[in-house]
């Protein structure tokens, strides 16, 4: 797959840095509507070393995490470049589910679909699954307001 966006556009488009950035690409986007994104699941997470040492599983929170990440940039992409200095800040997650352990090796494809949005309140269904297979899903809501 070819990328949309590589993680050079990506941290110029979310504030997150490594080890908290949790996209890696993005390979499809439609502005004011859909994303889907990729990280790559490797075993030098730094989560790993904890979660679990000997049996490494990618914690729930993080993909959840990764799904709201991939909606920050949805937002960003759909905003005019002034509008951008604005920060994104996650507010909330419903009827998040987890279907299948996400261990290393795996490709994480999160899919985001912008469902909601008033002012600057914005909810998004996403779905996350590792070769075609789902493994987690939930809704997450995001602000749009200013850097402290």
């Amino acid at each position: 797959m070819e990328a949309v966006y590589d993680i050079r556009k990506i941290m110029g488009l979310l504030p997150h840095r490594y080890p908290f950035i949790l996209v890696d690409r993005i390979i499809e986007i439609v502005p004011d509507e859909r994303i889907v994104g990729l990280k790559n699941v490797t075993m030098n997470e730094p989560f790993f070393q904890g979660h679990f040492p000997g049996t490494p599983v990618m914690p729930g929170v993080l993909i959840v995490e990764a799904m709201a990440q991939a909606g920050g940039i949805l937002v960003n992409v759909s905003r005019s470049e002034e509008q951008r200095t604005e920060l994104i800040y996650f507010m909330g997650i419903d009827k998040a589910r987890f279907r299948k352990p996400v261990i290393p090796g795996d490709q994480l494809v999160l899919d985001i679909l912008w469902t909601k949005r008033r002012a600057n309140v914005s909810k998004m269904t996403g779905k996350a699954t590792v070769d075609g297979a789902l493994v987690a899903e939930a809704e997450v809501m995001a602000m749009i307001g200013e850097k402290p």
